[in-house]
């Protein structure tokens, strides 16, 4: 492809700059929390079929997932109405290489509202920036691949060979809208997945798992608490024992290649607890959900090893638990680690393609969080990475993305279709 050609196909990516903040406020605006997924995805399906492309709904079978690698227990009662939605391209003759670019539509929760300078799922943008929940993680990546689609469309192009975009729901808890897509037979020679890691190419990204303590103790009127079991209390003191199996992960003896240069890549998290009926009462009854990261390579029965060991000691051995039942439950991820080879042709176009656009280097990320990259690493065979847009706040208060790299990102997938799949002419 010649110089001009390349020139041609980032200028109107850019042109395309108002439409694709547009059409991200618009996919803010859609609030897509855990369960309420469904306005969202009708939005992106509608979008899908107006890139002229084929739109699936792929719906998640517990029943048909459960046995497979990678399939993580449900944290909702229900899948009904809650579907992946997935845009299929067909070339005319089939001249390159394929590709699944893959975005997340589900978001976590806001936090308290009367923090943010306005309304989460009222996006609005400001000095270069889109506010809202979800702008960051990730919808704008989700834009951006639908903007570098559409630039080719725009010129008359579209890649010579299958390109899958898919839109899909759990990626913050479970990753199971990912894991159906897989099951459903969506394959290709890469995937790509927008994540907002501020333009770095991600070379590895940890293991996480879940899990729910349920404590019950003894319940006493506060005139005498030796007399009563208090399960908030223990819930604090398995979490310091689990602690200290944090710490022993982040020594240099524990981190795998990948994080050596990571000071504290390992964080245990404790999300929520819940327990206690009266103000005056001994609490007898807490439940406390718990977020642990490990490196790839570690085998989940390991590290659950590791956990049931830490929590038998507290249970056994630490005064705040003399008298609590304490039982863990898995739910949510249960995923794990990978790497991702960085010399895979893949990788390196990224890298290229990224100095063409911005002039600057790419960074590796080694990222201390999970994504559905695994999916297709681990498990599809499929070399897979995350390369998205700049992003702050996210999972926080007054979340958002710059625009400017959302369009750098745009660029990128648009000349990363036309050299890895090809470009032909759309026939009328």
């Amino acid at each position: 492809m010649s110089d001009t050609d390349r020139q041609a196909i980032r200028e109107v990516v850019r042109a395309r700059r108002d439409q694709a903040v547009s059409d991200l406020i618009s996919l803010t605006d859609h609030g897509s929390l855990l369960g309420e997924e469904a306005p969202a995805q009708a939005l992106m399906a509608e979008r899908f079929a107006a890139l002229g492309l084929k739109v699936d709904e792929v719906p998640i079978n517990v029943a048909a997932l459960q046995d497979m690698p990678g399939f993580s227990p449900p944290v909702v009662d229900s899948y009904d109405g809650r579907v992946n939605i997935v845009g299929r391209h067909e070339p005319n003759e089939i001249k390159g290489r394929s590709l699944i670019l893959n975005g997340h539509i589900d978001v976590v929760p806001t936090g308290p509202e009367k923090l943010w300078q306005t309304p989460p799922f009222q996006a609005r943008e400001r000095d270069g920036w889109v506010y809202g929940r979800g702008a960051g993680d990730m919808k704008a990546g989700i834009v951006a691949y639908c903007t570098a689609f559409a630039a080719l469309r725009d010129l008359g192009l579209q890649p010579a060979a299958p390109v899958t975009l898919q839109s899909v729901v759990e990626e913050e808890c479970t990753g199971n809208g990912a894991l159906a897509c897989l099951a459903a037979g969506y394959r290709a020679d890469a995937a790509i997945i927008p994540e907002p890691f501020n333009q770095q190419l991600m070379v590895a990204q940890l293991g996480v798992m879940w899990f729910q303590l349920e404590i019950t103790g003894k319940p006493a009127h506060v005139l005498d608490t030796s007399a009563g079991s208090n399960a908030i209390e223990a819930a604090y003191a398995v979490f310091d024992k689990l602690r200290t199996l944090e710490s022993l992960w982040n020594t240099d003896t524990f981190k795998s290649d990948c994080y050596h240069h990571h000071d504290h890549p390992v964080n245990f998290n404790l999300g929520k607890v819940a327990g206690g009926d009266w103000a005056s009462t001994v609490p007898c009854a807490c439940t406390a959900d718990i977020r642990v990261g490990f490196y790839p390579g570690m085998k989940l029965e390991d590290v659950r090893q590791a956990i049931e060991e830490a929590v038998d000691e507290a249970r056994h051995n630490h005064p705040a638990c003399n008298g609590s039942n304490i039982e863990i439950i898995y739910r949510g991820f249960q995923a794990e680690g990978c790497e991702m080879a960085p010399r895979h042709p893949m990788m390196t176009l990224i890298s290229d393609l990224h100095a063409e656009v911005t002039g600057q280097g790419i960074e590796p990320y080694a990222s201390t969080a999970t994504t559905d990259c695994r999916f297709f690493q681990l498990y599809g065979r499929i070399p897979a990475t995350c390369y998205g847009p700049v992003a702050e706040n996210i999972h926080g208060i007054d979340e958002r993305v710059s625009i400017d790299s959302m369009m750098e990102v745009a660029e990128v997938l648009a000349l990363f279709m036309a050299d890895w799949c090809g470009l032909e002419e759309i026939k009328a």
